[in-house]
């Protein structure tokens, strides 16, 4: 029997009987998804972080060079509205609207 058949046929069930159908489906897609951890204590979050973050590496810093986070950040933005803006022969205005 075919997906659209079983479909086919659940649309001839009632509204109640669909929402009860629809239940059963549900149900059966969390038992079968959830892993059984009967036995292992589960690893505290910290230690998952830390896993993670070895997995991945460091993260390199854009220009750590500029310590204030303020003005990091208004260094990234005006490179990327550059970047993205491209040069039109205009001056760069972004610092006077702050």
């Amino acid at each position: 029997m075919t997906i659209a058949e079983i479909f086919q046929q659940a649309k001839s069930l009632s509204p109640q009987e669909r929402k009860e159908l629809t239940k059963m489906l549900i149900d059966s897609l969390s038992v079968e998804t959830v892993p059984s951890t009967e036995g292992e204590p589960e690893e505290h979050w910290g230690k998952s972080l830390n896993r993670l973050l070895d997995e991945i590496g460091p993260i390199e810093m854009l220009y750590p060079e500029i310590e204030d986070p303020v003005e990091w950040v208004k260094h990234l933005r005006a490179e990327q509205r550059r970047h993205r803006l491209g040069d039109w022969g205009e001056e760069d205005h972004s610092d006077e609207a702050e």
